[in-house]
């Protein structure tokens, strides 16, 4: 894994937004298409934000979500409804480009398959996502996979549905799915995060972030995250 220190989150976000439309404009030079997933947070509403005002072929760029919470429409702890308010005002992505996870759904175990499947027509069989944002909660949990829960062995799907988290049920991407990324972009921020940095970098399994493999990974985070990683400061 690559990792880059820089000085605020402010700064993360910039750098993340550049890098997000570099990979769309090599991958669509590449292959036709940037299919990429994104999940939650502070710093990435931001870097959407940001992103929008990049030099990108949105047409042919395909928006996927990492990990939702099961809430109605519009609500405030559903990542798409920021994801609409810091990206897609802004952006000329076509609407049939745009793959919100199914959450509203009473089956969630079919809406996760059917979600699948929607991966598969955009990014093949099995689906390989260009580029997946990825975030690092202070309990070391990333997308929706967070401690204990089952949908950590997940090995024969690309999406789970998780049990209670912070109130919420939630639909996530699996480790297959990720993993099968050609690029993985991290973005960690805030003091919060210090403790649990070092054991990402060092693919330290006891945490579940700990478990993506980190290949083609680059970490953006800030002075403030890697505070504990003295050696690179």
């Amino acid at each position: 894994m690559k990792i880059e220190i820089l000085p605020d989150p402010g700064a993360v976000a910039s750098h993340a937004a550049r890098w997000l439309a570099a990979a769309a404009r090599d991958a669509v030079a590449a292959r036709g298409r940037f299919a990429f997933a994104v999940s939650g947070g502070h710093t990435p509403w931001q870097m959407l934000g940001l992103l929008a005002a990049e030099d990108v072929p949105w047409g042919k760029v395909h928006l996927f979500q990492v990990d939702e919470r099961v809430a109605p429409e519009g609500h405030t702890d559903r990542n798409m409804t920021h994801i609409r308010k810091s990206l897609l005002v802004l952006a000329s992505i076509p609407a049939g480009n745009v793959h919100p996870m199914p959450v509203e759904e009473g089956d969630l175990g079919a809406a996760a398959l059917r979600y699948e499947r929607e991966l598969e027509a955009v990014a093949g069989t099995p689906a390989v996502l260009d580029a997946v944002h990825l975030g690092l909660g202070p309990d070391g949990h990333t997308a929706s996979l967070v401690p204990g829960d089952p949908a950590l062995d997940v090995d024969g799907s690309d999406l789970a549905v998780t049990g209670t988290y912070a109130g919420r049920v939630r639909m996530t991407l699996t480790y297959p799915a990720i993993d099968r990324a050609r690029a993985v972009l991290w973005v960690v921020t805030g003091a919060e995060k210090a403790p649990v940095l070092p054991l990402l970098m060092a693919g330290d399994r006891s945490i579940p972030a700990g478990r993506v493999r980190n290949g083609q990974a680059l970490l953006l985070a800030d002075r403030a995250a890697a505070a504990n990683l003295a050696p690179l400061r």
